[in-house]
């Protein structure tokens, strides 16, 4: 597998994001996969608020996130635990890093962004397999640092099914499943940058496990990376969590 990252210049509010793909990603072949970070998509729509505003940034989290814990309950660094879209994300992927004055949210409608680029770069390049994912970073529970996660993605299946399959000694395996979505998230964050590299598009080729789709996902697919909490290898410690329901809307069930 070979992910190649692109730098671009300072991108602000509302740049046009087609124009910059077309400006900034080269010819594709088929079956490549482009990720691109989602803090980019979401400068592009507009999707900041001015820090000037003296808006709390703890005001936004809860507004933003699905379900949250209290920040003072959150530890280390005030940084807030947040549920938004399904994913366990800090802050409710709030970003104040390469934003200046802003606080840089979500993108709206993420799984809608990927499939207009999907749409546009397929139709660009005349290719028929072609996969799109928008990127953010994650934390995982005990471990530091932070790896990529995929929070939209258009043009594959984000999960390759191993049970039923054979281990190498010819037992069938029970719950394998290989998460191919957050799996080439993780790699096109690594070669993107935390800092100051500018470069939040990368272009993933000789992937495995990819099985090409010619459609969008429907709202029925993109539920297939969720998991219920009756099933959550976490469940006992999520069950156990102060959680309070932010204005995301979304039921966590």
């Amino acid at each position: 597998m070979h992910v190649i990252s692109y730098k671009t210049h300072k991108i602000g509010v509302k740049e046009d994001l087609l124009a910059l793909l077309d400006r900034y990603v080269p010819p594709l072949a088929e079956r490549n996969v482009v990720a691109i970070t989602s803090k980019v998509v979401a400068l592009c729509q507009g999707r900041v608020v001015e820090k000037n505003l003296k808006i709390r940034k703890e005001d936004l989290i809860k507004r933003e996130a699905d379900w949250f814990i209290e920040q003072e309950l959150s530890r280390p660094n005030a940084i807030s635990i947040t549920i938004k879209e399904g994913i366990f994300i800090a802050s409710a992927g709030i970003d104040e890093s390469n934003a200046q004055e802003y606080y840089i949210l979500w993108p709206y409608h993420p799984q809608q962004a990927a499939a207009a680029i999907w749409a546009h770069l397929r139709r660009r390049d005349h290719l028929k397999d072609l996969g799109v994912i928008l990127t953010d970073s994650q934390t995982r529970p005990l471990r530091w640092g932070v790896t990529g996660v995929g929070i939209a993605w258009c043009g594959f299946h984000p999960l390759w099914d191993c049970r039923g399959a054979p281990d190498i000694w010819g037992y069938a395996l029970r719950v394998t499943t290989v998460n191919v979505l957050d799996g080439l998230a993780a790699a096109a964050v690594l070669m993107m940058g935390e800092s100051a590299e500018q470069t939040p598009i990368t272009v993933i080729r000789d992937a495995p496990y990819m099985r090409f789709l010619n459609t969008p996902p429907t709202e029925e697919e993109t539920q297939t990376l969720r998991i219920t909490l009756q099933e959550d290898l976490y469940a006992p410690l999520l069950e156990h969590a102060s959680w309070q329901q932010g204005g995301g809307g979304i039921i966590f069930e």
